[in-house]
């Protein structure tokens, strides 16, 4: 009664796989969602730049080992901001915390650069 008359046209209908007619899924299984969790905490923990500069500053070091002491200055940031950044670096086992007296120094867990790697690699 409204406007123009069109004529319709019906659309196939869809019915849903079964059997023979599924084809099995390609390659390797999903990552699961607990490993998935843990990986995530990985570049949850690299998304901060303050974090990636603690990181870079702990690789950099001659010594292999960084003191909380001496990584304020760089970052412009107090001592509890960065302690924080660190417990977040430590907690996803990128970097080592070792306490001496009253103070914490640092250093790369060995090959946990080369496993955020291998993480994206195995995507």
């Amino acid at each position: 009664m409204f406007g123009h008359n069109k004529s319709m046209t019906a659309l196939p209908t869809l019915e849903p796989a079964t059997g023979q007619d599924c084809c099995d899924p390609a390659g390797q299984p999903a990552l699961g969602a607990e490993e998935a969790k843990r990986k995530a905490l990985v570049f949850k923990a690299l998304a901060d730049p303050n974090r990636l500069r603690l990181l870079s500053i702990v690789k950099a070091e001659s010594s292999g080992e960084s003191c909380v002491c001496d990584l304020t200055e760089p970052l412009g940031l107090g001592q509890p901001t960065v302690s924080h950044h660190l417990k977040i670096l430590v907690d996803a086992g990128l970097l080592h915390r070792e306490k001496r007296g009253t103070w914490a120094y640092y250093s790369l867990v060995p090959g946990a650069l080369d496993d955020v790697a291998g993480i994206l690699a195995a995507l």
